[in-house]
C-alpha cells in the first residue's frame, strides 16, 4: 500500500519572485523613519510613490515608473504637510490624484503632473480638516468616485467626498482605541478596521454602526491587520499571547470561531497582507522581514494553503503593491512589489512559468478597471455597484486623465454643522491646475449653482468692502506718518 504524499495541485505552485537589476531600482532614496506601521509606498501603472525624509515637515516621493536609477537629492517632492507624512494611497480612478496623511491632523489630496513633477508641489487641490489627532491611513473608495475616508489616532474615521469638500459621514464612539488598518469590501458597501483592543469589526459606514466584531480574533498585544476577501470573508494578521505570528480566515456570519487559524513564526514585524482577487492569492510582508510569503485561499479545507517563499537579503521598510492592470501579462507576470529598503526601493516580480507565448486566459480573468461604477452622491443616496472590469488580453492603455475640479458646497445654504464641511479649499497652484478628475460629477443641478453664485456675490462684496477698509487705513497712516493727524 503507498502512502506517497498526495501534493495539491494549483496554478500558482511555482510561483516564483524575482528582483530586477541594479539598474531596474530607484536609487539614493531617503526612506522615512517614522515609527509608523504603513507601506509607506503606494504604486499605480503610471507612478511610485515613496513616503521620505524631510526637514520641517513631510514629503513624499512621486516619480514616473521609468525614472529608475540614482535619484537626485534635488528631486522634486510634494510636501505641503507641516508634519511627517504617515500614509499615502493613489486614486483607484485616477492615476494622477494622490491623497496623503500626515500628524498635522490634515489629509490632502494633490493631482501630480501627466509627466512628474518638475517643481516641488507645495498647494494641495483641496485640504481636508476634521481630525483632532495625526491621521494615519487615507483610502479611497474602490467603486465611487471621489469617495475617501482617513482614520485618525482621535479614534475617529472620517468619509469624505473630494469633489465637494465635505464630510459625508464621521464616525465616532465605534472604536475605543487605536486603529490599525481599515480595508474596503469589493463594492464598498462595507469596511472592516483593526483595533488596538485586539479586536476587528465590520462596518456599514451610511448607517454607521458596527454589523459585526470579533473581540480578541489574535491574543497578541502587537499591531493586527484585517482585510476583506472578495466572496466577503476576513483575513487576518496578527500575533499569539506568546508573540508568534498568526494568519487567520473569518467567516462574518458566524465569528465564533476562525475558518483557518495558522501559526507562521516568532517575529516582532507586524505583517502586511496584500491582496489579489483575480487569484485568490494572498501575500504577506512582515515589516523588517527580508521574505515575502504568500497564500492561494480557497473553500477547501485548510483554506489557507501554503504556495511559496519569497526571500532576499535585506530587510524592508515597506512594500508597494501593484495594481493588476500595471503588470506585465506577457510575461505571466501575477503580481509586482516595491520593496523599500533604507536608501532605494527595489521593484520584484511574481512570475507563473509558462512556455507558452499566448495571453493565459486562466492566470488573468477580467480584472478592475480605472472607471468608477458610481458618483458619489448614488453611493449616499444607498446604491451599491461593483467594480467595472476590464480585459487585459491586449495589455492596459491607460486613458486620458480628467482633472480634478472642486466645487466647495456653500455652508450657509446646506443647512449641515459648520464641522461637516471639513474642506479647507486651497488655491490651486500652477502645478495643481494639470489634467484633474471631474469630480463634481454630472449631478451639478441649477439650484447649486444658484447657491454657488450667490456664495460668489456675497464673497466679491465682502471683498469690494475690505479693499475700500485697506485703503481707508491706509489713508490714515499716510496722514499720521505726514504729521496731519
Amino acid at each position: 500500500m503507498s502512502f506517497r504524499k498526495v501534493v495539491r495541485q494549483s496554478k500558482f505552485r511555482h510561483v516564483f519572485g524575482q528582483a530586477v537589476k541594479n539598474d531596474q531600482c530607484y536609487d539614493d532614496i531617503r526612506v522615512s523613519r517614522v515609527t509608523w506601521d504603513s507601506t509607506f509606498c503606494a504604486v499605480n501603472p503610471k507612478f511610485v510613490a515613496i513616503i521620505v525624509e524631510a526637514s520641517g515637515g513631510g514629503a513624499f516621493l512621486v516619480l514616473p515608473l521609468s525614472k529608475t536609477g540614482r535619484i537626485d537629492k534635488s528631486y522634486p517632492t510634494v510636501c505641503g504637510h507641516t508634519g511627517p507624512v504617515l500614509d499615502i494611497d493613489w486614486c483607484p480612478h485616477n492615476d494622477e490624484v494622490i491623497a496623503s496623511c500626515s500628524e498635522d491632523c490634515a489629509v490632502m489630496v494633490w493631482q501630480i503632473p501627466e509627466n512628474g513633477l518638475v517643481a516641488p508641489l507645495m498647494e494641495p487641490v483641496v485640504t481636508l480638516e476634521g481630525h483632532s489627532k495625526r491621521v494615519g491611513i487615507v483610502t479611497w473608495h474602490p467603486t465611487a468616485r471621489n469617495v475617501l475616508l482617513s482614520a485618525g489616532c482621535d479614534n475617529v474615521v472620517i468619509i469624505w467626498n473630494v469633489g465637494t469638500a465635505e464630510e459625508l459621514y464621521h464616525l465616532e464612539d465605534l472604536h475605543p482605541d487605536l486603529i490599525y488598518n481599515v480595508s474596503w469590501n469589493r463594492n464598498g458597501s462595507l469596511f472592516c478596521t483593526s483595533c488596538k483592543d485586539k479586536s476587528f469589526r465590520i462596518i456599514d459606514p451610511r448607517r454607521g454602526i458596527v454589523v459585526a466584531e470579533k473581540e480578541k480574533a489574535h491574543e497578541g498585544a502587537r499591531p493586527m491587520r484585517a482585510i476583506f476577501l472578495a466572496d466577503g470573508k476576513i483575513f487576518t494578521t496578527g500575533f499569539s499571547r506568546m508573540s508568534e505570528r498568526q494568519l487567520a480566515l473569518w467567516n462574518p456570519d458566524d465569528l465564533e470561531e476562525p475558518v483557518a487559524l495558522q501559526e507562521l513564526d516568532t517575529s516582532n514585524g507586524a505583517l502586511l497582507p496584500f491582496y489579489d482577487p483575480d487569484t485568490s492569492v494572498v501575500y504577506v510582508c512582515g515589516k523588517g522581514d527580508s521574505s515575502i510569503r504568500y497564500f492561494e485561499v480557497t473553500n477547501e479545507p485548510p483554506y489557507i494553503h501554503f504556495l511559496s517563499t519569497y526571500g532576499s537579503k535585506e530587510p524592508q521598510r515597506g512594500m508597494g503593491y501593484m495594481p493588476k492592470r500595471g503588470l506585465d501579462v506577457n510575461k505571466c507576470e501575477i503580481a509586482r512589489f516595491y520593496k523599500l529598503h533604507e536608501r532605494k526601493c527595489e521593484p520584484i516580480t511574481m512570475t507563473v512559468p509558462r512556455k507558452s507565448d499566448l495571453f493565459q486566459d486562466d492566470l488573468y480573468p477580467d480584472t478592475v478597471g480605472p472607471e468608477p461604477a458610481m458618483e458619489a452622491d448614488e453611493w449616499v443616496a444607498g446604491k451599491d455597484a461593483d467594480p467595472i472590469l476590464i480585459s487585459l488580453k491586449d495589455g492596459y492603455v491607460p486613458a486620458k486623465q480628467r482633472d480634478l475640479k472642486v466645487s466647495k458646497k456653500n455652508v450657509l445654504h446646506e443647512g449641515r454643522p459648520a464641522a461637516s464641511s471639513g474642506g479647507k479649499l486651497s488655491a490651486p497652484s500652477s502645478q495643481s491646475a494639470v489634467p484633474s478628475i471631474n469630480v463634481s460629477g454630472p449631478a451639478v443641478e441649477n439650484q447649486k449653482l444658484d447657491e454657488i453664485l450667490k456664495e460668489l456675490k456675497s464673497l466679491q462684496a465682502t471683498v469690494k468692502e475690505q479693499g475700500e477698509r485697506i485703503v481707508r487705513l491706509e489713508e490714515q497712516i499716510s496722514k499720521i506718518q505726514n504729521g496731519d493727524i
